[in-house]
């Protein structure tokens, strides 16, 4: 069977422009003589819809595109994500065909973990299904239904399915690309059938799609993959008589296969034209990105693009200090947006070295990004004489400190407010997770680019644009920015070591604390240092204030801070 992948990039309540490129895919995959065409889950509205999904009207005009889609499928099947009204709401697959909504699978399992809310939205599906498309049996499901072990889709493959398909919104994470993959080779080999997974892709708000959609054959072995961040429509044959034959000779599964009898709901079979000739040059096999600062730094770019895209956003600004932060921020934004669309601020105060103010300069001419200079100097003298009389008698310290943050953020949105533009802020994982930052001040802005990067990361991730820049006239990032010890230079010879464990160190207690949960005590077990777990634990737990007020920002990891990991404001729990 010669079947495509439509690899799109959805938005989230376009429903019209989301058809259209429904459409379009239809129409390119019956042109390339695919008898067979999937399309991501939800793809009618975008994922996740959220409270969208509460709006009778909303759900009656996905189920109008629907309905018009399928006059397109004269000569071919498609399979359509969206989200069905019937007694309740379902997270559904439309199967067309002949011109027609000719049958609805509806998802059985429910996600509700992590950035998952389905249970808030939907009904979960009462059975697995198959479809005969002319002589060959193919099982449907939906994302979750086959990161479950066993049923739908083992039903599906006892039944006679010798492929099964799934269609799928599944957030990225590093690594997750090549983590489905192995998991979907174990559900072919399981159930002696091919997979075809078909995978969104795109930005939506925190959410980066990598796509990376597949072919698996009855064996485990990877036959086609589509290129991780782009849309692309992934077109291959499938041998689905192997995985029969292969049935033939393991009957292991037979007696399984008759207690099974019946459990998969049939569906009304569809006939086919004869398939065209296999063609072996349609299993292309786009290699995952490597190493793994390249994969995310691709996430972080796409994810950065499409908020500004998808929100109408046409300009960027951001603050440059010359130092690694704002420094990889500026290279994501030339990277998705254009030099043209990238405004750096340089602010410096009198505590802003020569140094960094020359690096953060040269940074902007390397990236081809207009730099505009406001000096703080004499703000910062008007707040401590207006606050002089309150303060009298006080020394200096944290406050001060912290208003110089919050007159480069004040500068920052009056630039975002007099032109349009969304200001990035520049801090990373590590300090947004003990909160070191300043609230109305470093955390304000639109969009936190780098908001789940750690520390140690944001290193990588430079090393390895520097190394990325060939055909460039320059690496973009001045070795002494990546090479300086961190400050926020707020006050004489400041250190974020003055303030933290090293973030070597403190990366691996966040990773623990945060990611998986562990304790105080399982922490110091690993072998990191009692005082450091004690002081990083102390400031997560405190700042929780900070980060509920903070933009949302793209997640790259396994637990990012808001939909992610949500804990209370007003907490007594430590550790």
């Amino acid at each position: 069977m010669r079947i495509a992948l439509c690899q799109m990039n959805a938005t989230v309540g376009d429903i019209a422009g989301n058809a259209a490129k429904i459409a379009d895919g239809i129409r390119d995959a019956r042109e390339r003589g695919a008898r067979l065409v999937l399309f991501p889950e939800l793809a009618v509205t975008g994922y996740p819809p959220e409270d969208l999904l509460l709006k009778e009207h909303f759900l009656a005009q996905a189920r109008v595109a629907v309905e018009h889609l399928a006059g397109d499928t004269n000569g071919i099947v498609a399979v359509v994500g969206f989200p069905e009204r019937a007694e309740d709401v379902f997270n559904a697959a439309a199967v067309l065909a002949n011109g027609a909504v000719h049958a609805v699978y509806r998802k059985l399992y429910l996600p509700n973990y992590g950035v998952f809310d389905e249970q808030r939205y939907f009904q979960s599906g009462a059975s697995s299904a198959v479809i005969d498309i002319g002589a060959d049996r193919v099982g449907l499901t939906v994302c979750e239904d086959m990161w479950e072990p066993g049923p739908p889709a083992s039903e599906e493959a006892l039944a006679g399915a010798s492929l099964l398909v799934n269609i799928s919104a599944s957030p990225y994470h590093a690594g997750k690309g090549a983590e489905r993959e192995r998991m979907f080779a174990q559900r072919a080999r399981d159930g002696l059938a091919c997979v075809a997974f078909c995978a969104l892709v795109g930005g939506q708000d925190e959410l980066v799609f990598d796509g990376h959609s597949c072919v698996i054959d009855h064996t485990g072995r990877t036959i086609a993959r589509a290129a991780q961040f782009e849309e692309e429509l992934l077109v291959c044959d499938v041998d689905l008589g192997a995985a029969a034959a292969e049935r033939l000779r393991d009957p292991s599964h037979r007696p399984a296969a008759r207690r099974a009898e019946h459990v998969a709901r049939v569906l009304e079979p569809l006939a086919s034209d004869p398939a065209p000739a296999p063609d072996p040059t349609l299993r292309p096999l786009a290699q995952p990105l490597t190493p793994v600062a390249a994969e995310v730094y691709r996430a972080l770019e796409l994810g950065l693009r499409d908020y500004a895209r998808k929100n109408g956003f046409e300009h960027v600004v951001l603050g440059v200090s010359g130092g690694i932060d704002s420094a990889l921020v500026a290279c994501l934004a030339r990277d998705a947006l254009g030099a043209e669309r990238v405004t750096a601020v340089v602010m410096p105060s009198p505590y802003s070295s020569s140094d960094t103010q020359d690096d953060a300069r040269e940074l902007a001419r390397r990236l081809g990004i207009p730099v505009t200079e406001l000096q703080i100097a004499s703000v910062m003298g008007a707040y401590e004489q207006t606050l002089s009389g309150e303060f009298s008698g006080t020394a200096p310290g944290l406050t001060e400190e912290n208003l110089q943050a919050r007159i480069r953020g004040n500068l920052l949105m009056a630039l975002s407010n007099k032109f349009g533009w969304l200001v990035l802020t520049t801090g990373n994982k590590s300090e947004m997770s003990v909160g070191y930052s300043t609230l109305y001040g470093d955390l304000a802005g639109g969009f936190a680019v780098i908001k789940d990067v750690p520390k140690t990361l944001v290193y990588d991730l430079c090393r390895w644009r520097n190394t990325a820049a060939a055909g460039e006239p320059a690496a973009p990032i001045p070795d002494s920015i990546i090479e300086r010890a961190p400050s926020a230079e707020l006050r004489p010879d400041q250190l974020d070591s003055d303030s933290l464990p090293p973030y070597e160190t403190l990366d691996q207690i966040l990773q623990g604390y945060i990611e998986r949960d562990l304790s105080r005590e399982q922490l110091i077990a690993e072998g990191l240092p009692e005082a450091d777990v004690d002081r990083a634990i102390g400031l997560v737990d405190l700042a929780e204030y900070k980060r509920r007020q903070a933009p949302p920002g793209i997640k790259i990891s396994t637990r990012a801070f808001g939909r992610d990991r949500r804990m209370p404001i007003t907490n007594r729990y430590r550790g």
